[in-house]
Protein backbone atom coordinates (compact mmCIF):
# COMPACT_ATOMS: atom_id res chain seq x y z
CA UNK A 1 0.00 0.00 0.00
CA UNK A 2 2.81 2.53 1.09
CA UNK A 3 4.51 1.92 -2.38
CA UNK A 4 1.31 2.74 -4.58
CA UNK A 5 0.79 6.03 -2.32
CA UNK A 6 4.59 7.18 -2.96
CA UNK A 7 3.93 6.20 -6.61
CA UNK A 8 0.15 8.35 -6.39
CA UNK A 9 2.55 11.00 -4.55
CA UNK A 10 5.81 10.86 -7.36
CA UNK A 11 2.84 11.44 -10.36
CA UNK A 12 0.83 14.60 -8.54
CA UNK A 13 4.66 16.19 -7.69
CA UNK A 14 5.42 15.65 -11.48
CA UNK A 15 2.03 17.44 -12.36
CA UNK A 16 2.97 20.50 -10.24
CA UNK A 17 6.19 20.75 -11.36
CA UNK A 18 4.84 20.82 -15.17
CA UNK A 19 2.52 24.15 -14.41
CA UNK A 20 6.05 25.76 -14.90
CA UNK A 21 6.67 24.34 -18.36
CA UNK A 22 6.62 27.40 -21.42
CA UNK A 23 3.52 27.63 -23.47
CA UNK A 24 2.63 29.75 -26.11
CA UNK A 25 1.40 33.00 -25.00
CA UNK A 26 1.43 31.54 -21.27
CA UNK A 27 -1.68 29.59 -22.17
CA UNK A 28 -1.03 26.16 -20.59
CA UNK A 29 -2.89 24.26 -22.71
CA UNK A 30 -2.76 21.37 -20.78
CA UNK A 31 -4.36 19.25 -18.15
CA UNK A 32 -3.48 16.34 -16.40
CA UNK A 33 -6.29 12.88 -14.86
CA UNK A 34 -4.56 11.14 -12.09
CA UNK A 35 -5.28 8.08 -12.07
CA UNK A 36 -4.39 5.15 -9.59
CA UNK A 37 -1.99 3.86 -11.64
CA UNK A 38 -0.65 6.50 -14.25
CA UNK A 39 -0.32 10.18 -14.99
CA UNK A 40 -2.35 11.00 -18.46
CA UNK A 41 -1.57 14.14 -20.40
CA UNK A 42 -4.57 16.15 -22.22
CA UNK A 43 -4.73 18.88 -24.69
CA UNK A 44 -6.53 21.78 -23.24
CA UNK A 45 -8.54 22.77 -26.78
CA UNK A 46 -10.63 26.03 -24.81
CA UNK A 47 -6.85 27.25 -24.32
CA UNK A 48 -5.67 26.69 -27.89
CA UNK A 49 -5.11 29.97 -29.92
CA UNK A 50 -7.62 28.85 -32.90
CA UNK A 51 -6.53 32.02 -35.02
CA UNK A 52 -2.98 31.90 -34.62
CA UNK A 53 -2.32 28.19 -33.99
CA UNK A 54 -5.50 26.30 -35.93
CA UNK A 55 -3.22 23.17 -36.75
CA UNK A 56 -2.52 23.12 -32.83
CA UNK A 57 1.19 23.12 -33.42
CA UNK A 58 2.03 25.60 -30.64
CA UNK A 59 -0.58 23.76 -28.60
CA UNK A 60 1.13 20.17 -29.07
CA UNK A 61 4.70 21.70 -28.27
CA UNK A 62 3.58 23.45 -25.11
CA UNK A 63 2.01 19.91 -23.55
CA UNK A 64 4.91 18.15 -25.03
CA UNK A 65 7.33 20.85 -22.86
CA UNK A 66 4.91 20.33 -19.73
CA UNK A 67 5.22 16.68 -20.43
CA UNK A 68 9.32 16.93 -20.60
CA UNK A 69 8.72 19.30 -17.03
CA UNK A 70 6.66 16.01 -15.47
CA UNK A 71 9.56 13.48 -16.67
CA UNK A 72 12.41 15.54 -15.29
CA UNK A 73 10.68 15.87 -11.66
CA UNK A 74 10.63 11.97 -11.64
CA UNK A 75 13.84 11.31 -12.33
CA UNK A 76 15.15 13.98 -10.13
CA UNK A 77 13.62 11.75 -7.04
CA UNK A 78 14.97 8.54 -8.87
CA UNK A 79 12.02 7.03 -10.37
CA UNK A 80 12.06 4.94 -13.37
CA UNK A 81 9.32 5.36 -15.48
CA UNK A 82 7.19 4.43 -19.26
CA UNK A 83 5.77 6.56 -21.37
CA UNK A 84 3.04 5.86 -23.88
CA UNK A 85 2.26 8.01 -26.63
CA UNK A 86 -1.23 7.20 -28.00
CA UNK A 87 -2.40 8.81 -31.68
CA UNK A 88 -5.00 10.44 -29.83
CA UNK A 89 -6.23 11.45 -26.32
CA UNK A 90 -4.62 11.35 -24.06
CA UNK A 91 -1.41 13.05 -25.64
CA UNK A 92 1.07 10.85 -23.29
CA UNK A 93 0.55 8.51 -20.33
CA UNK A 94 3.31 7.89 -17.96
CA UNK A 95 3.24 4.46 -15.83
CA UNK A 96 6.03 4.27 -12.75
CA UNK A 97 8.27 1.62 -12.60
CA UNK A 98 10.91 1.75 -9.58
CA UNK A 99 12.37 4.53 -7.68
CA UNK A 100 16.04 3.91 -7.82
CA UNK A 101 19.51 6.25 -6.91
CA UNK A 102 19.11 9.71 -7.78
CA UNK A 103 21.17 11.45 -10.44
CA UNK A 104 23.02 14.27 -9.51
CA UNK A 105 22.31 15.83 -12.99
CA UNK A 106 18.44 15.04 -12.94
CA UNK A 107 18.53 17.27 -9.43
CA UNK A 108 20.55 20.08 -11.37
CA UNK A 109 17.62 19.52 -13.96
CA UNK A 110 15.29 20.00 -11.70
CA UNK A 111 16.77 22.93 -10.00
CA UNK A 112 16.22 24.80 -13.12
CA UNK A 113 12.55 24.35 -13.16
CA UNK A 114 11.87 27.29 -11.52
CA UNK A 115 14.86 29.65 -12.78
CA UNK A 116 13.87 28.78 -16.60
CA UNK A 117 11.99 31.75 -17.83
CA UNK A 118 11.72 33.69 -21.31
CA UNK A 119 13.15 37.22 -21.35
CA UNK A 120 12.18 39.36 -24.39
CA UNK A 121 14.96 42.18 -23.74
CA UNK A 122 17.81 42.74 -25.57
CA UNK A 123 20.75 39.75 -24.47
CA UNK A 124 24.05 40.22 -22.87
CA UNK A 125 27.06 41.83 -24.02
CA UNK A 126 28.91 38.52 -24.73
CA UNK A 127 28.23 36.24 -27.23
CA UNK A 128 27.59 32.43 -26.27
CA UNK A 129 30.28 30.44 -25.70
CA UNK A 130 30.73 27.64 -28.73
CA UNK A 131 31.29 24.82 -25.90
CA UNK A 132 27.97 25.73 -24.64
CA UNK A 133 26.29 25.84 -28.49
CA UNK A 134 28.10 22.52 -28.73
CA UNK A 135 26.18 21.17 -25.50
CA UNK A 136 22.43 22.65 -26.62
CA UNK A 137 22.77 20.90 -29.98
CA UNK A 138 24.06 17.50 -28.52
CA UNK A 139 21.16 18.25 -26.05
CA UNK A 140 18.40 18.13 -28.76
CA UNK A 141 19.86 15.24 -30.43
CA UNK A 142 19.53 13.48 -27.64
CA UNK A 143 15.92 14.35 -27.31
CA UNK A 144 14.88 13.38 -31.06
CA UNK A 145 15.53 16.88 -32.83
CA UNK A 146 17.83 18.66 -34.46
CA UNK A 147 19.33 22.15 -33.58
CA UNK A 148 20.86 24.28 -37.02
CA UNK A 149 23.20 27.12 -35.60
CA UNK A 150 22.61 29.70 -38.02
CA UNK A 151 25.39 31.74 -39.76
CA UNK A 152 25.28 35.75 -39.82
CA UNK A 153 24.35 35.42 -43.76
CA UNK A 154 21.53 33.37 -42.50
CA UNK A 155 20.42 35.53 -40.01
CA UNK A 156 20.24 38.35 -42.10
CA UNK A 157 17.94 36.03 -44.38
CA UNK A 158 15.89 34.90 -41.30
CA UNK A 159 15.28 38.60 -40.62
CA UNK A 160 13.54 38.78 -43.99
CA UNK A 161 11.43 35.42 -43.57
CA UNK A 162 10.25 36.75 -39.99
CA UNK A 163 9.37 40.36 -41.17
CA UNK A 164 6.71 38.58 -43.93
CA UNK A 165 5.01 36.45 -41.69
CA UNK A 166 4.68 38.98 -39.20
CA UNK A 167 3.31 41.07 -41.36
CA UNK A 168 0.91 38.53 -42.46
CA UNK A 169 -0.11 37.54 -38.91
CA UNK A 170 -0.26 41.67 -38.40
CA UNK A 171 -3.30 41.70 -41.14
CA UNK A 172 -5.10 38.85 -39.72
CA UNK A 173 -7.67 40.66 -37.72
CA UNK A 174 -9.11 37.31 -35.93
CA UNK A 175 -5.43 37.14 -34.78
CA UNK A 176 -4.65 40.59 -33.58
CA UNK A 177 -8.34 40.40 -31.68
CA UNK A 178 -6.84 36.59 -30.27
CA UNK A 179 -3.66 37.80 -28.78
CA UNK A 180 -5.05 41.06 -27.43
CA UNK A 181 -7.57 38.67 -24.88
CA UNK A 182 -4.02 36.86 -23.84
CA UNK A 183 -0.87 39.44 -23.62
CA UNK A 184 -1.21 42.93 -21.37
CA UNK A 185 -2.75 43.65 -18.45
CA UNK A 186 -1.94 41.82 -14.78
CA UNK A 187 -3.11 38.87 -16.03
CA UNK A 188 -5.06 37.52 -13.24
CA UNK A 189 -6.47 34.37 -14.32
CA UNK A 190 -3.22 33.09 -14.14
CA UNK A 191 -2.73 32.53 -17.96
CA UNK A 192 -1.55 35.23 -20.57
CA UNK A 193 1.79 37.59 -20.63
CA UNK A 194 1.29 40.62 -18.25
CA UNK A 195 2.69 44.10 -19.11
CA UNK A 196 5.44 43.67 -16.47
CA UNK A 197 6.68 40.64 -18.88
CA UNK A 198 6.43 42.81 -21.91
CA UNK A 199 9.12 45.76 -23.10
CA UNK A 200 7.96 49.30 -23.28
CA UNK A 201 8.80 49.35 -26.82
CA UNK A 202 10.59 46.89 -29.35
CA UNK A 203 13.52 45.98 -28.89
CA UNK A 204 16.40 47.26 -31.83
CA UNK A 205 17.11 43.71 -33.17
CA UNK A 206 18.00 42.38 -36.48
CA UNK A 207 15.61 39.63 -36.12
CA UNK A 208 12.00 41.32 -35.42
CA UNK A 209 10.36 39.88 -31.72
CA UNK A 210 6.73 39.61 -32.03
CA UNK A 211 4.80 42.73 -31.67
CA UNK A 212 2.36 42.19 -29.30
CA UNK A 213 0.32 45.30 -29.32
CA UNK A 214 0.41 45.46 -25.44
CA UNK A 215 2.14 48.18 -23.82
CA UNK A 216 4.95 46.49 -21.15
CA UNK A 217 6.46 48.07 -18.66
CA UNK A 218 10.08 46.91 -18.91
CA UNK A 219 12.87 48.42 -20.21
CA UNK A 220 13.89 46.54 -23.44
CA UNK A 221 17.58 46.55 -22.79
CA UNK A 222 20.47 48.78 -24.59
CA UNK A 223 22.66 47.93 -27.58
CA UNK A 224 21.15 45.38 -30.12
CA UNK A 225 21.04 41.22 -30.79
CA UNK A 226 24.78 41.33 -32.77
CA UNK A 227 25.97 39.21 -30.04
CA UNK A 228 22.71 36.70 -29.86
CA UNK A 229 22.78 33.49 -31.54
CA UNK A 230 19.65 32.07 -33.52
CA UNK A 231 18.90 28.35 -34.52
CA UNK A 232 16.56 26.12 -36.02
CA UNK A 233 14.90 23.15 -33.91
CA UNK A 234 13.53 21.13 -36.52
CA UNK A 235 13.24 17.56 -36.76
CA UNK A 236 12.04 14.29 -38.76
CA UNK A 237 8.34 14.44 -39.10
CA UNK A 238 5.39 16.74 -38.91
CA UNK A 239 2.95 14.70 -37.34
CA UNK A 240 1.09 15.39 -33.66
CA UNK A 241 3.41 12.83 -32.03
CA UNK A 242 6.68 14.64 -33.40
CA UNK A 243 5.40 18.11 -31.92
CA UNK A 244 4.87 16.49 -28.87
CA UNK A 245 8.77 15.42 -28.86
CA UNK A 246 9.84 18.70 -30.28
CA UNK A 247 8.02 20.45 -27.15
CA UNK A 248 10.09 17.92 -24.78
CA UNK A 249 13.33 18.60 -27.03
CA UNK A 250 12.74 22.08 -26.48
CA UNK A 251 12.26 22.17 -22.73
CA UNK A 252 15.35 19.82 -22.35
CA UNK A 253 17.76 22.70 -24.43
CA UNK A 254 15.99 25.64 -22.37
CA UNK A 255 16.69 23.97 -19.04
CA UNK A 256 20.22 22.90 -20.60
CA UNK A 257 20.56 26.77 -21.24
CA UNK A 258 19.71 28.14 -18.29
CA UNK A 259 21.98 25.63 -16.53
CA UNK A 260 25.42 27.55 -18.27
CA UNK A 261 23.23 31.27 -17.53
CA UNK A 262 22.09 31.55 -21.01
CA UNK A 263 18.53 32.62 -22.50
CA UNK A 264 16.45 31.21 -24.78
CA UNK A 265 13.56 33.07 -27.18
CA UNK A 266 11.19 31.17 -28.76
CA UNK A 267 10.09 32.77 -31.87
CA UNK A 268 7.10 31.06 -33.54
CA UNK A 269 5.62 33.61 -36.20
CA UNK A 270 8.38 31.80 -39.25
CA UNK A 271 6.73 28.40 -38.18
CA UNK A 272 2.89 29.41 -37.88
CA UNK A 273 2.92 30.95 -41.25
CA UNK A 274 3.00 28.25 -44.27
CA UNK A 275 5.14 30.52 -46.41
CA UNK A 276 7.88 31.03 -43.89
CA UNK A 277 7.42 27.80 -42.84
CA UNK A 278 8.77 26.73 -46.00
CA UNK A 279 11.69 29.21 -46.15
CA UNK A 280 12.82 27.69 -42.99
CA UNK A 281 12.75 24.24 -44.56
CA UNK A 282 14.49 25.36 -47.60
CA UNK A 283 17.27 26.90 -45.18
CA UNK A 284 17.78 23.69 -43.69
CA UNK A 285 17.63 21.78 -47.07
CA UNK A 286 14.47 20.29 -46.61
CA UNK A 287 15.60 17.49 -44.55
CA UNK A 288 13.43 17.60 -41.74
CA UNK A 289 10.46 20.06 -40.51
CA UNK A 290 11.69 23.40 -38.68
CA UNK A 291 9.82 23.87 -35.04
CA UNK A 292 10.48 27.28 -34.20
CA UNK A 293 13.23 29.65 -34.14
CA UNK A 294 15.64 30.08 -30.91
CA UNK A 295 17.54 33.22 -29.90
CA UNK A 296 20.14 32.35 -27.56
CA UNK A 297 22.27 35.18 -25.54
CA UNK A 298 24.11 35.72 -22.26
CA UNK A 299 21.56 35.84 -19.33
CA UNK A 300 21.25 40.00 -18.19
CA UNK A 301 23.08 40.53 -15.01
CA UNK A 302 19.31 41.29 -13.38
CA UNK A 303 18.35 37.90 -13.46
CA UNK A 304 15.52 38.50 -15.91
CA UNK A 305 11.98 39.83 -15.37
CA UNK A 306 9.45 38.05 -12.87
CA UNK A 307 7.82 34.64 -13.68
CA UNK A 308 4.55 34.65 -15.46
CA UNK A 309 1.72 33.24 -13.37
CA UNK A 310 0.46 30.00 -13.42
CA UNK A 311 -3.13 28.50 -12.77
CA UNK A 312 -4.16 26.89 -9.95
CA UNK A 313 -3.15 23.50 -9.53
CA UNK A 314 -6.93 22.15 -8.67
CA UNK A 315 -7.78 23.82 -12.46
CA UNK A 316 -4.80 21.58 -14.28
CA UNK A 317 -5.10 18.47 -12.54
CA UNK A 318 -7.98 16.03 -12.08
CA UNK A 319 -7.46 13.07 -9.54
CA UNK A 320 -9.32 10.28 -10.27
CA UNK A 321 -9.53 6.66 -8.63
Amino acid sequence: MKIETDQRQALLHAAEAARYAPSVHNTQPWTWILRSDRLELHADTDRQLTAQDPDAHMLLLSCGAALHHAEVALAADGWQFSIDRPAGTPLAVIHLRHQGPIDPLSVRRFEQLPERHTDRRTVGDDPVRPGVLDLLVAVAEQNAARLDILRHDHVIELAVIVEHAQKAQSADEDLQRETAAWVGGDRTSGTGIPAANLPRELPLTTVAERDFGAKGTLAAGAGHDTTATYAILYGAGDEPADWIRAGEALNAVWLAAADNDITLLPLSSATEVPFAREELRRMIDRVGFPYLVLRFGTKAADGGPAHTPRMPIDQIIDLRD
